[in-house]
């Protein structure tokens, strides 16, 4: 088992380096066809959406097309994730509710599984979703 950091999904994503990119498609297409074994953090995944969709950034991407390159990297047969399901959850809300942030569709998606429909926030963003009643102190 081997641990995927931030710049490994990057380097594939945005393919700023060609040779890296290479390397990393191969990474990730043995892990499609479960010829070997990783994981990441929750931490790496909204480090690797953020970057992506930074305005300050060369990629600036739009979460729809964010959510369609991490999905099936997410999905891969080797990629071991205790969360698997709630991290694609995750990506279809922050697809859905643009302009949510990725960090707070985390928050709702971890809501949705423990069966929480109400957040402690002053984040009006956490209006768009239907599902979540935002309070404040």
């Amino acid at each position: 088992m081997k641990f995927v950091d931030t710049n490994v999904f990057l380097r594939f994503l945005t393919r700023d380096d060609e040779t890296k990119a290479e390397a990393c498609l191969r990474l990730f297409q043995r892990l499609d066809a479960g010829l070997d074994e990783a994981t990441t953090c929750e931490a790496v995944l909204a480090e690797v959406v953020y970057v992506l969709s930074s305005r300050g950034s060369a990629y600036n991407l739009p979460a729809g097309e964010i959510a369609a390159r991490l999905r099936p990297l997410l999905s891969s047969r080797g990629l071991k994730l205790p969360n698997k399901r709630m991290y694609l959850r995750a990506l279809d809300l922050y697809e859905t509710y643009s302009p949510l942030d990725f960090e707070d569709a985390l928050a709702v998606a971890h809501m949705e599984r423990q069966k929480i429909s109400a957040i402690v926030s002053y984040d009006r963003d956490f209006d768009r979703v239907t599902q979540v009643n935002r309070e404040e102190p």
